[in-house]
């Protein structure tokens, strides 16, 4: 008994092997121009602006990570100082650590969005 997993090979053939005899021909004629025009194009803008180096890369890198590390490390601070004068039931330094990291992101995302839309 077959698991129910198990395809017959000759089954899997009729429906993912591509056979060069069956196939018709979908696009009409100079379409295949028009794509590898329309590819050539894009390849040539992007080699004209060579904004995008390995330094653009890392300072991006950089932005977003400090971004998200000063937020963090400030609710860290805050929550340490709330816990050493108003000790309570609850961590103010676990709390604040969270929304520090939250604020980060938030703020880390709204960086990546601004250096996308100025593409």
């Amino acid at each position: 008994m077959k698991p129910t997993w198990w395809y017959d090979l000759s089954e899997w053939e009729k429906r993912f092997v591509d056979n060069p005899v069956q196939q018709e021909r979908t696009e009409a004629p100079g379409e295949m121009e028009k794509t590898i025009a329309a590819k050539e194009e894009r390849r040539i803008i992007a080699r004209r602006e060579k904004d995008h180096s390995l330094l653009f890369g890392l300072s991006i890198f950089g932005i977003v990570g400090w971004s998200v590390v000063i937020p963090t490390l400030m609710g860290i601070a805050l929550g340490i100082w709330l816990d050493r004068r108003w000790p309570g039931r609850f961590s103010w330094t676990l709390m604040l650590l969270f929304g520090g990291l939250i604020l980060g992101c938030l703020n880390a995302w709204y960086w990546v969005s601004h250096v996308s839309k100025n593409e």
